[in-house]
């Protein structure tokens, strides 16, 4: 971790001694109670990836409310606000995902014991959106001057198969965005700037089938399947950079005296690099095809036969640990008196901007979680102020303030 450079030093000793600023921080800890209420009320909107619609729309009243300008639902379903800045300054997103991992039809009711409240998506992304309303709520009530703009957005398809397809959406129609924040749940410590590389399949092997004793002899889907997953199960991964293969899901067949006529898996492959992503995907993808020889060669039969699809690329990509983005992160962390980390590389919002080159870091919304994508979810709010405290610093060192300090965050050239 590099040691941080005077100019950044020199502007968060300004920034902390506005008054705006300590008034800031004092009122999103007074008004944490208000924060995790919101985190409740909005973790019981329903919100599965591909239908995040209904929390959406509350999160497009509550912009409307918070005042900010230019408040749409874009082309993908991102809800995006606008608040603009003072002067010609770079244009930062503050985003948090709308969606959850489970689906639709799962009981979303929130508990309470021991000082924890229990529930599906409470802290992915419960926290990240709430601290993101109360952080617009903060800026409006101290009304904060800042000279770049801010462009709030709530995303949609964050996890699994959703494919990260609203942050990808929100780069593909803009061009003028200059540095980016993600919400996760997570100690204010916690300042992820690598991003974790993803390939995702839907293989299916599709066969005549038939009947178990009286066809026994025709190749079958789910034994080709299970070829294939024996082949890549003894694949070589190497441990740097990180790279890791699994199979989440399996289905298929009919009966258990039916030779099956169709199976279907889902792979998930991910590395930190992108060549060591491409290498053993290759892999993989020769085997998947080598297990429809061995199944059919097994019975001389020429029946089974495989559809690959590909449901799933999220980009990697890194970023030096002394860029501006991340050393103020690390600045803002230090400034509410917590010691700050860097952590290693993985998967969020934040993978699509770095990969175009575009500055990026996930940051925690405070307080402490377990059991996340699980039914037994949790979150605790001691001392989750702080994760919001961090962000807003983050945020005003930047973009500058208004007369006391210029945006760190420079703009980027695209002539």
């Amino acid at each position: 971790m590099k040691k941080l450079n005077q100019e950044i030093i020199d502007a968060y000793e300004l920034l902390l001694d506005i008054d705006s600023v300590k008034k800031g921080l004092e009122y999103i800890e007074r008004t944490q109670e208000d924060t995790l209420e919101e985190q409740i009320r909005l973790t019981e909107i329903p919100a599965p990836t591909f239908h995040e619609e209904v929390r959406g729309e509350y999160f497009q009243n509550k912009f409307l409310e918070l005042g900010l300008q230019d408040v749409k639902r874009d082309r993908v379903g991102n809800i995006i606000g606008l608040r603009p800045g003072k002067s010609d300054g770079p244009t930062l997103v503050v985003s948090a995902h709308l969606d959850t991992v489970f689906p639709e039809g799962t009981e979303i009711k929130v508990s309470k014991k021991n000082g924890k409240v229990y529930a599906p998506g409470i802290s992915d992304d419960g926290r990240g959106l709430a601290a993101l309303l109360t952080l617009i709520n903060t800026m409006q009530k101290l009304e904060f001057e800042t000279i770049g703009d801010l462009l709030f957005v709530a995303t949609v398809g964050e996890e699994g198969l959703g494919d990260l397809r609203g942050v990808k959406g929100l780069f593909e129609d803009r061009e003028d965005l200059d540095g980016f924040i993600s919400i996760e749940p997570g100690s204010p410590s916690r300042i992820i700037y690598l991003a974790t590389g993803s390939r995702r399949y839907r293989v299916t092997y599709k066969g005549t089938g038939g009947h178990s004793f009286g066809d026994f002899g025709t190749p079958s889907a789910i034994h080709a399947l299970g070829r294939a997953v024996s082949l890549i199960s003894d694949l070589q991964v190497p441990a740097e950079p990180k790279t890791t293969f699994n199979i989440g899901k399996i289905s298929g067949g009919t009966s258990v005296n039916t030779i099956a006529q169709e199976s279907t898996m889902i792979i998930d492959i991910r590395s930190t690099e992108p060549d060591s992503l491409l290498k053993i995907e290759s892999k993989i993808l020769e085997a998947l095809n080598e297990a429809v020889y061995a199944e059919n060669n097994r019975w001389g039969k020429e029946v089974i036969e495989i559809d690959i699809e590909l449901v799933g690329d999220r980009p990697a990509g890194s970023q030096p640990d002394d860029s501006t983005i991340v050393q103020v992160s690390l600045a803002s962390t230090k400034a509410i008196g917590q010691p700050p980390e860097l952590l290693g590389p993985i998967s969020t919002d934040s993978n699509v901007p770095i990969s175009l080159g575009i500055p990026a870091v996930t940051l925690g919304g405070g307080g402490e979680y377990g059991g996340v994508h699980t039914l037994e979810e949790w979150f605790d709010p001691t001392n989750a102020h702080l994760g919001v405290q961090q962000i807003l610093l983050t945020i005003l060192g930047l973009v500058g303030v208004n007369h006391v300090t210029r945006p760190l965050l420079d703009k980027i050239s695209r002539t």
